[in-house]
């Protein structure tokens, strides 16, 4: 029952029954309802941003554990990164060594990963920054352990051919120097005897009469045969395979043809003074990957590590080259 209320009238100085209307009553009403849902509005606000119901604590305890297997996922992907670099290492600057390999470059090691888009489906989350790295992390180890088994597939080949390799590599004197005499010239920048002038000498320069025995320095096949007046006069070509090839200059006679397949030591031809050249003496060189490289470095197989620091030694006085 509603609450009935009254007033005093000053004019009639009587004692009247307070009348509500309608409006009246209704403004109180939406009022009423207006200041209840302000206060609703005011405690849920507060409920959702500082109150935690049990369903988001499930939730929010459920992201920490996914958070912490990240970070357990990331260490350990961290842990293989370090063994594969480790592999990398050792295949670049051990085994490929052994088996006189390229080392494969880091531009192959680490290609195919880029462009703005690649990870962006992952992109607008809370924690998309740690499944974004952890991605990351994961397609680059994919790729290099596919660009590691590749080599370690090249390498094992290589292995296998390893007996090959060693006969092939051009690894003894091509003319007997027992005494270390004959070597006139060495490789690098030497004096020209024509022009007087400074320039690289790609190769040795080794004295000896016309007719004295030329060696093949390894297994390989005879690929060229020239005879001229100038430049080279009469040479060989010897192609050993692994980017190996030896070239014998100035020679007087040739006892191979070109496509016969030699061995080491076997006799290839005879020293002479044909081409450009101011004295009978053998030019000879050692290439690599279509680049002229000491042949002193070589000879490891007829030398002992005394006669080679002595080369060593003599190859660095200035000197004027035979052709």
């Amino acid at each position: 029952m509603a609450k009935v209320r009254y007033h005093f009238n000053t004019k009639s100085l009587k004692i009247e029954k307070v009348k509500v209307t309608f409006k009246q009553r209704l403004l109180r009403l939406l009022s009423v309802i207006a200041t209840g849902m302000v206060f609703a509005a005011v405690v849920l606000l507060f409920a959702y941003n500082f109150i935690e119901s049990p369903k988001e604590r499930i939730l929010q305890r459920e992201i920490d554990q996914y958070k912490l297997q990240f970070a357990i996922l990331n260490d350990r992907l961290d842990k293989v990164q370090a063994v594969v670099s480790d592999l990398q290492d050792r295949d670049d600057n051990i085994y490929r060594v052994i088996f006189e390999s390229e080392p494969i470059p880091s531009s192959v090691r680490k290609a195919g990963f880029g462009g703005t888009d690649r990870y962006a489906r992952l992109e607008g989350f809370r924690n998309s920054d740690i499944i974004i790295n952890t991605t990351r992390k994961l397609d680059v180890l994919t790729s290099q352990l596919y660009v590691q088994s590749k080599s370690f597939d090249e390498v094992f080949e290589l292995a296998k051919r390893k007996e090959e390799l060693i006969a092939s590599i051009p690894a003894i004197q091509p003319v007997s120097n027992t005494d270390l005499r004959r070597i006139g010239s060495y490789f690098g920048y030497r004096t020209d005897p024509f022009y007087k002038v400074t320039k690289f000498h790609e190769g040795i320069d080794f004295t000896a009469p016309v007719g004295t025995e030329i060696y093949a320095t390894g297994d390989g096949t005879v690929t060229g045969i020239e005879y001229s007046r100038s430049g080279y006069g009469n040479c060989i070509v010897i192609n050993h395979g692994f980017g190996y090839e030896t070239l014998y200059a100035h020679l007087s006679k040739m006892s191979v043809k070109k496509g016969q397949k030699v061995k080491r030591g076997q006799v290839i031809g005879f020293v002479g003074n044909t081409g450009k050249s101011t004295s009978p003496h053998l030019h000879y060189e050692v290439r690599k990957g279509g680049r002229a490289v000491d042949p002193i470095n070589f000879f490891f197989n007829d030398i002992t590590p005394e006669e080679y620091a002595q080369m060593i030694e003599l190859s660095q006085r200035p000197s004027q080259t035979l052709d």
